[in-house]
């Protein structure tokens, strides 16, 4: 294994992507770490993401990217309905692969790529529960400080799915695609709290579509929304845990908000925070009515949508170097598309729906 983890991401574009604002600014504050290599579809976005991001090389083809021998990660940070591809070709050349959350545009793909990784070294993007604050909170639970915990609420907002979009987002809009409020922000909401409180058990739900159409301001033309724009569950988490979410799309910016309060019988604790976009894309704060150690330090402190994205590639190395498997794998990916089909069925019929640890 090499001194220095070299990293290449495909979908690495300068255009205000996803990768831009984490992925990269993240990689390039770890020590020990290399963006070796860009891709993107296009040689002219290859290379001018190259040239801006400090990056050794550029692909206009991703799978060049994942066959050249001087990488050791690959991430992929792409669309939803281009993960398997790009996934199952680095998996075969026996690369570790960081992917974006979601794993599969549905829970049959999640498992077949979790199942098809095998051993390998993989990451699912669900870094928020890597948060220092949240794996404190995760500790305290564990440990008893709140003696029995009984109830949880969680407030999680998001900027997207607002009533007005840009047409090149056309695409958050389609159930096709994989990529919705119930599968990002709810997603990554469900999964911060099985952190804290352990697996859910059962979910009801009600997730109406409160904006059916919406309109693209760049174009003014209309744009059917095909997916949920605002999820309230509950259920059962853990031990018992009675919780209930609402997760809330169209935040304004200064608006945005995540705050989880778990009671316990000792006991409460508090996770504030929230961005943009979503729970996922930054800093938490803890407090409590018990005494608690301090949270570690971030990996990458100060550093917006990359602290917690840095907290993944951090476990993700240390796996490569040692045959660990700390970071969060595939076999959560799947576990968690799992657990957002219940709640969609939920949503869909009106029905509680038990998940299956």
């Amino acid at each position: 294994m090499n001194q220095v983890i070299r990293v290449g991401i495909i979908g690495a574009d300068t255009r205000a992507s996803w990768a831009q604002l984490s992925h990269v600014p993240a990689v390039q504050a770890l020590d020990g770490f290399e963006l070796a290599a860009v891709a993107t579809r296009h040689e002219d976005s290859a290379r001018a993401a190259a040239e801006a991001f400090g990056a050794g090389r550029w692909y206009a083809d991703p799978l060049a990217l994942i066959h050249d021998e001087n990488i050791d990660i690959v991430t992929v940070a792409v669309r939803v309905p281009a993960h398997r591809a790009l996934v199952e070709a680095a998996l075969k050349a026996g690369k570790a692969v960081y992917c974006e959350a979601p794993l599969g545009i549905d829970p049959a793909e999640s498992r077949a790529l979790s199942a098809a990784a095998g051993n390998l070294p993989t990451a699912i993007g669900l870094q928020g529960r890597l948060n220092p604050s949240a794996r404190r909170a995760a500790r305290m639970i564990t440990e008893g400080a709140l003696g029995r915990p009984l109830t949880a609420r969680i407030v999680s907002t998001t900027s997207a799915w607002a009533p007005a979009t840009l047409s090149a987002y056309r695409y958050f809009e389609e159930a096709s695609s994989g990529a919705s409020l119930l599968t990002i922000t709810a997603g990554h909401t469900l999964d911060l709290m099985e952190t804290v409180l352990g697996p859910v058990t059962e979910v009801q739900a009600h997730t109406p579509t409160l904006f059916p159409t919406v309109t693209a301001v760049d174009t003014s033309d209309p744009i059917e929304r095909e997916v949920p724009d605002h999820a309230d569950i509950l259920g059962s988490a853990g031990n018992g845990v009675a919780f209930t979410a609402s997760v809330l799309a169209g935040v304004a910016a200064d608006d945005a908000e995540f705050d989880f309060v778990v009671r316990g019988t000792q006991g409460w604790l508090r996770l504030r925070g929230g961005t943009l976009f979503g729970v996922q894309g930054g800093d938490l704060t803890l407090t409590a009515s018990v005494p608690f150690e301090t949270p570690d330090s971030p990996a990458v402190p100060d550093s917006g949508p990359a602290l917690n994205v840095a907290e993944v590639y951090t476990r993700l190395a240390a796996d490569l170097r040692t045959g660990s498997r700390t970071a969060p794998g595939f076999a959560l990916a799947a576990r968690n598309s799992a657990l957002i089909e219940a709640v969609a069925e939920a949503g869909r019929t009106g029905n509680r729906q038990i998940v299956p640890v």
